[in-house]
């Protein structure tokens, strides 16, 4: 929460219910992890990087015994 509000998201509108207040804050995450591209990962979002590395760490178990 405090990336939010230091990033100005809060501080840059006057939201008249919590609900609205809520909703800005799951779209700002929503863009900080899906969408802003992070230049110390090799300008990618933080979750396509995560994907990858996750990826290029799991192993699958062989089909079958041959």
């Amino acid at each position: 929460m405090s990336s939010v509000a230091s990033d100005g998201v809060i501080h840059r509108r006057t939201w008249r219910t919590r609900d609205q207040d809520e909703y800005a804050i799951v779209e700002w995450v929503g863009w900080y992890d899906h969408r802003r591209l992070h230049t110390a990962i090799g300008d990618v979002p933080p979750v396509e990087h995560e994907t990858a590395h996750c990826r290029s760490i799991y192993t699958p178990a062989p089909t079958g015994a041959g």
